[in-house]
């Protein structure tokens, strides 16, 4: 009779080590997500971003110069990307900042690091449209990664940096190299750096022609006041974001003080139409539901024909999470797991730079003089 072998002693215990492997990285994972936070999760937030989809389309690719400088500001020593995209010729060009999220850094936004990011796609479209992107990056906050100080007074993570003379001197910067039309200046900006946008809107107005604020609110304790000038403002926001709430509370997952709190998106989008004098009820657009699996689909709300030709306009990502929509760059299981689903029905950059285009600032010394025919015109054309 053939005898069983019996296995060894060693071979025996591998199941168990492979057990044990696998419970020893699922609780690595969950050190992981648990030292996080909202802001926090940027570097790692990128590293998670890798995405193994086959079916997605292949982002187009950059032609121009993407450079790294570094500026000094209160004697501190400040980095920021630049893209220059090839043949601008000799007309003024409009100039986009793109400010990340709290903890990521300028090569996570660019895709130098490797990872995936919406936010690389300003660099092809600056190609078709001949604007320069700058990718400004924040001073180190509370968790040892870059931040915004975006004026949330109630917020003891983010960097305590001037950073609107940050923004303002590389205006100047970068104004003194190349040619910038000085009415197409604009900034967008993600999470912390969605609400540093929208800190440029209240304080830079008069050099920012409009802003866009992705998984952002305006901050309801703020130590900059309120905004007193009309801006033209664009939000785009996952109604099941779990780190910036879309009814307003506080920020992070899970929700931490330490993050501060913000007004309601609606809230958010009601105090912008009401200083704006926008008409009082949108129009309304439904996105195509493109992707059958991102569990998530667009509206558009638009309050348009606001004092100084501006609008507000709401793109409410139903489903959506902290995470801003890209039909070519998607992020992975992993990172939707933690943030919750991105919208792979529109593309964020190519959305914002519509809007953006729309929208030159209008000086006011010939605000006057543009402002009462163009009105005119807009109701001649109803």
């Amino acid at each position: 009779m053939n005898k069983i072998p019996i296995p060894s002693k060693e071979a025996q215990h591998a199941p168990q080590r492979v057990k044990l492997t696998i419970f020893l990285a699922t609780l690595a994972l969950l050190a992981a997500f648990k030292i996080a936070g909202c802001q926090k999760a940027a570097g790692f937030r990128a590293r998670m971003s890798t995405a193994t989809d086959s079916t997605n389309p292949s982002p187009p690719r950059a032609q121009g110069h993407l450079l790294t400088k570094h500026i000094t500001i209160n004697g501190k020593d400040r980095r920021y990307a630049i893209y220059i995209p090839p043949a601008l010729g000799e007309s003024a060009r409009p100039l986009v900042f793109e400010l990340h999220g709290g903890g990521v850094y300028i090569e996570d936004m660019t895709g130098e690091s490797g990872h995936k990011t919406p936010y690389k796609l300003w660099m092809p479209l600056a190609d078709a449209k001949k604007f320069i992107v700058v990718y400004p990056e924040g001073l180190d906050g509370a968790y040892g990664s870059p931040t915004w100080n975006d004026c949330r007074a109630n917020a003891s993570v983010s960097s305590t940096a001037d950073d609107v003379q940050f923004i303002s001197a590389l205006i100047d910067d970068v104004s003194s190299t190349y040619h910038i039309d000085p009415n197409r200046i604009y900034a967008s900006g993600t999470s912390n750096g969605g609400i540093m946008a929208l800190r440029l809107a209240v304080a830079l107005y008069d050099r920012i022609a409009a802003v866009a604020a992705i998984a952002a609110a305006m901050p309801d304790q703020t130590e900059c006041g309120a905004p007193t000038h009309a801006v033209s403002i664009l939000f785009m926001n996952g109604d099941k974001d779990n780190h910036l709430p879309y009814n307003g509370g506080v920020i992070s997952n899970p929700p931490n003080p330490d993050y501060g709190t913000v007004f309601s998106t609606e809230e958010s989008v009601h105090i912008w139409t009401t200083l704006n004098h926008t008409d009082k009820s949108p129009r309304t657009y439904h996105f195509p539901d493109i992707s059958k699996t991102d569990q998530s689909h667009v509206v558009r709300y638009t309050y348009p024909r606001g004092k100084e030709n501006t609008e507000v306009i709401l793109y409410k990502v139903i489903g959506g999470g902290h995470a801003a929509p890209s039909i070519a760059e998607r992020y992975s299981w992993l990172y939707e797991r933690y943030f919750g689903k991105q919208n792979h029905d529109i593309e964020m950059t190519s959305e914002v730079w519509k809007f953006f285009e729309r929208h030159p600032r209008v000086p006011q010394e010939t605000l006057h003089q543009q402002f009462t025919p163009l009105v005119h015109h807009q109701n001649a054309s109803q």
